[in-house]
């Protein structure tokens, strides 16, 4: 009798021990599909977003392309046409007493300003002339362009010494401050904007532009059902995260705005 109850507690024992090691196997087996799964939505998630990144990328890299065209097409054609018709205007046999004699200078001083200004909008617009004279001289030419205009008082700081930061991404911070200027002249009402470039780390290149306009509500913009609102501020974004930069917006109603772009380099800043 004895011996029999000890062979049903050793049965009981092994049952049990079998009963836990299935309970194992069945959770290691959930655990090691839940990780299989969890790690192929990671792979599913950064394939997604490689794709969208090179989306992105060609995107904008068709609109350089498009901008350069433009750019070409504008220096090549109506850039010659504005020369031919002010030379035309300068050989013209008019004395000055002749009563068409002032109108006709007036319009070569409007022609005169229609070529420079053209110059410099294809200047602008023109990516390889960006990556021939770099970042802050591009900066700095399109900040004296909007001085002359006397819309608003313009200051660029530049600390310590300039260096490159390699094409593409001199081109898409260009573009982000192209973006912001327009931005500043059509909604902020400012009449002050500072713009800095700090090249003092060598980890860490820091872009920054400030204004004392209207500012605005950050939530608001981002959360606006309208197709066309936040275009802009996507973009700059888009561009931003493309070349691994972080930006921040700092903006109130009535307290102007802030922009803050930190570009780690990591050993890949150029000479």
């Amino acid at each position: 009798m004895q011996d029999q109850n000890h062979e049903i507690l050793f049965i009981v024992i092994i049952g049990g021990l079998l009963a836990l090691l299935l309970v194992g196997f069945i959770v290691t087996i959930l655990f090691l599909y839940q990780r299989r799964q969890y790690r192929q939505e990671q792979e599913l998630a950064k394939v997604k977003e490689e794709y969208d990144q090179e989306v992105l990328k060609s995107q904008l890299e068709i609109q350089e392309t498009t901008l350069k065209t433009i750019a070409q097409e504008l220096h090549d054609n109506i850039g010659q046409v504005l020369s031919v018709v002010k030379l035309s205007l300068a050989v013209l046999p008019l004395e000055k007493e002749h009563q068409a004699y002032a109108p006709l200078q007036h319009i070569r001083e409007i022609l005169n300003k229609a070529v420079y200004d053209l110059a410099d909008l294809t200047k602008s617009l023109h990516t390889d002339r960006i990556a021939q004279i770099g970042l802050a001289e591009s900066i700095r030419f399109d900040l004296e362009t909007l001085r002359k205009t006397g819309l608003m008082k313009v200051e660029l700081e530049l600390q310590g010494e300039e260096y490159r930061l390699g094409e593409q991404k001199e081109i898409f911070i260009f573009r982000i401050f192209q973006e912001l200027v327009n931005n500043i002249l059509k909604h902020a009402k400012a009449t002050e904007i500072n713009i800095s470039l700090n090249y003092v780390s060598d980890d860490v290149f820091i872009f920054s532009v400030r204004d004392n306009g209207v500012g605005f509500n950050m939530q608001e913009k981002r959360n606006s059902l309208s197709p066309l609102s936040g275009v802009g501020l996507k973009s700059m974004l888009n561009r931003a995260k493309l070349i691994g930069a972080k930006m921040v917006f700092n903006a109130e109603p009535g307290k102007g705005t802030f922009v803050h772009m930190e570009l780690p380099l990591a050993g890949h800043k150029e000479a």
